[in-house]
């Protein structure tokens, strides 16, 4: 399996999550254990780019896929990415337990198209949900990294 560019091997139940694989054996905990029901997106991370709810996924079944998670996010020499630095321009989080999911999932809302507007950014950003409410803040900066990732 290959995890922020790292190839990785484990030797794990057939049952174990994504989700706990990242956590309780690659030692990744930037991706968080919400609802533990793929009903929060705390839990987002990047299967070869598309948005995967860690915790409804079999580790087994993203076997041979590229899995990227917030802490693969940023470059090799420590630049934030475009979309975790408009997180915290435009104070996009709050307790910051949300933050990790919300920003692969802002990512791929970006690479998919689906963020020419605040409606559908709002739409297609719907399945992370954040406590605190920094929805405003979250779109804003969506908006931001948008730019910036079609620049590059």
């Amino acid at each position: 399996m290959l995890i922020n560019g790292q190839p990785y091997q484990f030797n794990i139940d057939s049952r174990t999550s994504l989700l706990d694989l990242l956590r309780d054996h690659a030692g990744l905990t930037g991706t968080k254990k919400g609802c533990d029901h793929g009903q929060c997106g705390a839990c987002t991370v990047l299967t070869d780019g598309r948005r995967t709810l860690s915790c409804m996924s079999f580790a087994a079944m993203n076997d041979g896929w590229e899995i990227t998670t917030i802490e693969g996010l940023s470059s090799a020499d420590g630049d934030l990415h475009p979309m975790q630095q408009a997180f915290i321009d435009h104070d996009a989080f709050q307790c910051g337990y949300c933050t990790p999911g919300q920003i692969l999932s802002a990512v791929a809302c970006v690479e998919e198209g689906h963020a020419e507007s605040d409606a559908d950014i709002r739409e297609y950003m719907s399945g992370n949900l954040c406590r605190c409410a920094a929805y405003p803040n979250i779109v804003a900066a969506v908006k931001q990294a948008r730019n910036e990732m079609e620049k590059a």
